[in-house]
């Protein structure tokens, strides 16, 4: 097996990197940062989305693993302490192979057009305080928006900003997206349907600002840009998905129940 490896940077995740890299190469595994079959990340769910983002154009062959050196994340099935198991069952069995749905985002601006793959979330607020934006829904108008802005989720980005909004928590099973507004101003001019709305795959969602002279923040992930000139977006369900090695069952629900909850 080749593996590539990204950690968080901090003084405990590159003492874990080293170790790993040592019994690794011990078990007989490949380190391949250019061309791994895995990609392993080493401290929290951010890491995980820069390794995602690195090796994007792979998602065809590659197949993620998340070690956190924090609290367990939704994207992490092994804590710190656990790196010599993983190392032994990556090297003597073969994972069960999971399939989470992404995010597809068209960008229509005056100067062309461009793409991202979104593994949780992609947000749009104004570069100068309200957003106003068309929202349509299968090229027919929906709603007009008036407030800070849009978060649009894939199922496992459903846990994230998205819930902190009131969404709701979409089991990635789902293929679908959900459109999720940051305080909207409803009043006679304009008016929003107030909650979350849940997108199936092959439908999709145009958001058009009036002004394509407005400075928009974009958010990709992790990743935040200014851009201008702004005709339209448009989100639908990415036919690419993106795959996560599971050596061991650990269910989304549970996840989430150890995340929010606790145990009970």
């Amino acid at each position: 097996m080749k593996y590539a490896l990204l950690d968080r940077g901090d003084r405990l995740s590159r003492e874990l990197s080293e170790q790993f890299q040592t019994q690794a190469k011990a078990r007989g595994l490949i380190y391949d940062k250019e061309a791994p079959d895995t990609v392993v990340s080493i401290g929290g769910d951010g890491t995980m989305l820069q390794a995602f983002h690195r090796y994007k154009e792979l998602l065809d062959r590659v197949a993620f693993i998340g070690i956190h050196t924090g609290h367990l994340g939704f994207y992490a099935d092994w804590q710190k302490n656990e790196l010599v198991e993983l190392l032994d069952l990556m090297a003597s069995s073969e994972p069960r192979n999971i399939h989470y749905p992404l995010l597809h985002v068209e960008i229509d601006t005056t100067e062309g057009k461009e793409t991202h793959l979104v593994l949780n979330e992609f947000t749009l607020k104004s570069g100068d305080g309200t957003l106003v934006s068309a929202i349509h829904i299968n090229d027919e108008p929906f709603e007009m928006f008036r407030g800070d802005g849009i978060v649009i989720s894939t199922p496992t980005g459903s846990t994230g900003y998205n819930k902190s909004l009131g969404g709701a928590v979409i089991h990635p099973s789902l293929e679908a997206l959900q459109i999720a507004e940051i305080a909207s101003i409803n009043n006679r001019v304009y008016r929003t349907l107030g909650s979350s709305v849940i997108l199936p795959k092959h439908h999709h969602c145009d958001i058009v600002p009036p002004d394509p002279g407005e400075e928009l923040i974009i958010g990709v992930d992790h990743m935040l840009m200014a851009l201008t000139g702004v005709c339209s977006i448009t989100c639908r369900v990415a036919e690419k998905k993106v795959t996560f090695a599971r050596y061991r069952p650990f269910t989304f629900w549970n996840r989430v129940r150890e995340a929010f909850i606790g145990s009970v």
